[in-house]
């Protein structure tokens, strides 16, 4: 599935900025290219940076990264149980209560881009062996419905969003 695919519009006003940064894509080539240079990324942020913020009251660029793997988590779980046809309401997460509490500033770099690695091959898993119409099945999670496809390109989007903004805001 390529993101030209999506019909990305209404339900999703909050999310769609996360398709948009990708421009027309495949899903998994770009899981795939995102699981080599992502850790690429994350070993080239120097030492000194790891804790900065570049605001008071915003994310360390640590709990940024770990934004990220924590929000993949939750987007494929949501992709797998969908693809599965389970048809539970899912419900949202408050993102704001993860990041201090997710212990980023006390873990290497070595263990975010390995953590990293073992949720996005597990995103591969999922999405890898899916069809058009396993994409295309649908699920309500944060009062919203979302196709599996949409989840996979959140989750790639997400990720391309934060690298884009660490790179202008923190480093």
């Amino acid at each position: 599935m390529r993101t030209t695919a999506l019909n990305f519009k209404d339900p999703y006003p909050f999310y769609k900025r996360y398709i948009d940064v990708l421009g027309d894509v495949s899903l998994l080539d770009m899981m795939t290219r995102q699981l080599s240079n992502f850790p690429e990324f994350i070993t080239s942020i120097p030492d000194s940076k790891w804790t900065y913020r570049y605001a008071p009251d915003k994310w360390t660029v640590a709990q940024v990264l770990l934004h990220v793997v924590d929000s993949e988590r939750i987007f494929q779980h949501r992709a797998f149980r969908f693809s599965r046809r389970d048809q539970t309401a899912l419900p949202g997460f408050d993102q704001d209560s993860y990041a201090p509490n997710s212990g980023a500033e006390n873990r290497s770099k070595a263990s975010v881009i390995e953590e990293y690695e073992i949720v996005r091959k597990s995103s591969l898993s999922i999405f890898g062996p899916l069809d058009k119409s396993d994409l295309e099945v649908t699920g309500i999670a944060s009062e919203m419905e979302w196709s599996v496809g949409a989840l996979g390109f959140v989750i790639c989007g997400h990720q391309k969003y934060h690298r884009n903004m660490l790179r202008d805001r923190y480093l």
